[in-house]
């Protein structure tokens, strides 16, 4: 064989290696990636039932409800909204301090089949001036804030905007 040719099967086999290596992390990590979704995101275009994903936006108003399960874990179901769409959210543990109805919240779980998303963590805004990125953005895309006209609206007020859409699905 000559040096050309070794030269050219070293390069080859670095390469197949390199590329191997590369498809081999992106799998890795695509198991791990989390994607945030809103309300509408979801009526919009349904995840895969297996698929962890962020649920962001606010707790509707009047939509909480505590119950005690027969293990006597605290059970909750509530419904996050964005203002033209809300899912419906089951939660068993202690909720953060800071979970009220109107306030962001952004939930890690997996969407059900019947449509109720079945969270495994619930995160709460940490003051009245904090809101997630994520929930953010997507209630600008909805329309229903503006930063530049102040604080993002309370849940309970969406039905009475001028865009006349009414919260909920």
């Amino acid at each position: 064989m000559t040096r050309k040719r070794r030269r050219l099967w070293t390069v080859l086999l670095c390469a197949l290696g390199i590329g191997t290596a590369t498809a081999l992390t992106l799998t890795a990590f695509q198991d791990n990636l989390v994607f945030f979704r809103s309300p509408s995101d979801i009526a919009r275009e349904t995840p895969p039932p297996d698929r962890a994903f962020r649920l962001g936006g606010l707790v509707e108003t009047g939509s909480v409800a505590r119950e005690m399960t027969p293990e006597g874990k605290p059970n909750a179901r509530f419904r996050v909204t964005d203002g033209p769409h809300a899912v419906s959210v089951a939660y068993t543990g202690v909720l953060p301090d800071l979970f009220r109805e109107g306030q962001g919240v952004v939930t890690l779980g997996k969407l059900g089949p019947d449509g109720v998303f079945r969270a495994s963590e619930v995160l709460a805004r940490h003051d009245e001036s904090y809101m997630p990125p994520e929930v953010a953005d997507a209630l600008k895309k909805s329309g229903h804030w503006n930063p530049n006209q102040g604080a993002a609206p309370p849940a309970a007020g969406w039905n009475t905007l001028e865009t006349g859409r009414k919260g909920g699905s």
